[in-house]
């Protein structure tokens, strides 16, 4: 385990500290440095000591755990993260007592690092290397690093929280509980000799780059507190399209083309349509702005199909960036690193727009701020697992890679067309809507060729 996923475990871990120390800040008045300094050191303390706990207990068991390690560390890791995920869900408020006190701050640290010590016994089977050091040595440096991190997090969720109140609470542990899941999963994977390319933990925060994107986008909704104005949302839904329209043709589709594979190119954008229209007719889900629902009847809320029209968007968006980065990784001649992080790049920009898009209408219709940012999160998870998907299948079969790359150029131009370009053309001046298109179709294009 590497630094980056180092970083995303210790952020993951600290997003109960972080919940939690919201709801201390809320309650109380105005915080002061003392308070927030305080609350920052019980978490971060008990967060960085209870792994090092996990790890010596771990080490005593370490001829057991090494025949399951992988499976053991992605089973916990689930464990954490879907529970996480289920209380971002529940309506439950976490549990918090008044004041400061040693008994009061003691009983919440150790509830909220309990998952921890479970983390701790993971960093037997996969073990922690960050300098030229003992396991040991390298294991007490992780739990300085998650110590210091919860402790910045939860200092900062106290301030946050004394004066935004909870509305970030169910977002943030839908987000840290996913971040949990995918680092369970990918140790599994390289465990089964499918990533062994991805130790260095690069992969793993491109993979995330454009999830980012969906949640900072999704988080506009705590700021636009009433419907989009038509210019915004013209604007906002040209300026996606027109980055979607420009990798679906300058970025996937022309390696093809420029290869003399107009027949592969042309097949697979077809195929690429077939499969997007497939999603659009076998899955319910509504858009928001044009109020068209698709797919199949469902006694789904509607708000919820909002969200199934985002993660539907997000699919061939995953798979693009899964191929462009097994292309890049495996040393094919059509792709360059800078060009599959030039998507990545746009992939995520236009994230926030359609993060925003999503997040925004579910608020309008009435659901609470915090439930409308969490769905909005939980959109965009689709992307970084589809990645994974891709990257194994492209690596174990890198003859489609051009093939597969048409595929999904056809099914992103098809969302652009079928989706983008109605919905940015609402009110009564559409133009901006195209005028964004056009803008941001050129810098895309300008990106990706740049990159090359």
């Amino acid at each position: 385990m590497g630094i980056v996923e180092l970083l995303l475990l210790a952020i993951g871990l600290s997003m109960d500290a972080f919940a939690v120390s919201i709801c201390k800040g809320i309650e109380t008045k105005k915080a002061t440095i003392k308070q927030i300094l305080l609350c920052g050191i019980w978490f971060g303390c008990f967060q960085g000591l209870m792994p090092f706990i996990g790890y010596v207990l771990g080490s005593r068991l370490e001829f057991i755990i090494n025949k399951v390690a992988p499976w053991l560390a992605f089973i916990l890791l689930l464990i954490i993260g879907v529970n996480m995920i289920r209380e971002a869900f529940s309506s439950e408020e976490e549990e918090t007592r008044a004041g400061f006190d040693v008994k009061s701050m003691f009983i919440l640290a150790v509830a909220t690092s309990i998952d921890a010590l479970a983390v701790g016994i993971t960093f037997v089977a996969v073990p922690v290397t960050l300098i030229s050091a003992s396991p040991f040595i390298n294991t007490v440096i992780a739990c300085l690093i998650i110590a210091a991190t919860t402790f910045i997090i939860s200092s900062v969720g106290v301030r946050i929280g004394n004066v935004f109140g909870t509305r970030y609470k169910s977002g943030a542990e839908a987000a840290g509980g996913f971040v949990l899941v995918f680092i369970g999963l990918k140790i599994l994977l390289e465990h089964m000799g499918v990533l062994e390319f991805m130790e260095n933990g690069d992969v793993i925060f491109e993979l995330l780059i454009p999830f980012v994107g969906t949640v900072l986008g999704s988080a506009l909704v705590f700021i636009l507190d009433k419907e989009l104005k038509d210019d915004i949302k013209n604007i906002m839904t040209g300026m996606a399209g027109g980055i979607m329209m420009a990798c679906s043709m300058w970025t996937l589709l022309y390696p093809s083309i420029l290869k003399g594979k107009v027949i592969i190119a042309a097949v697979g954008f077809i195929i690429g349509i077939a499969f997007q229209y497939l999603l659009d007719k076998v899955v319910p889900h509504a858009h928001a702005f044009t109020k068209a629902e698709e797919g199949p009847s469902s006694s789904l809320k509607y708000t919820f199909k909002v969200m199934m029209s985002e993660v539907i968007h997000h699919v061939p968006e995953g798979m693009a960036i899964g191929i462009m980065l097994a292309g890049a990784l495996n040393g094919a001649d059509e792709i360059s690193l800078t060009a599959a992080i030039a998507l990545i790049i746009g992939i995520a920009i236009q994230n926030i727009p359609e993060g925003a898009l999503v997040s925004t209408p579910i608020r309008v219709e009435g659901e609470e701020k915090s439930k409308a940012f969490l769905m909005g999160v939980i959109s965009g998870i689709v992307e970084p697992l589809l990645g994974i998907v891709m990257i194994i299948l492209v690596s174990a079969f890198p003859g489609i890679l051009l093939f597969v790359m048409a595929l999904t150029g056809g099914a992103i131009a098809f969302l652009v067309i079928e989706e983008h370009i109605p919905a940015m053309h609402t009110g009564r001046h559409s133009d901006k809507g195209t005028l964004s298109f056009a803008l941001f179709f050129c810098l895309m294009m300008i990106l990706t060729f740049l990159s090359r």
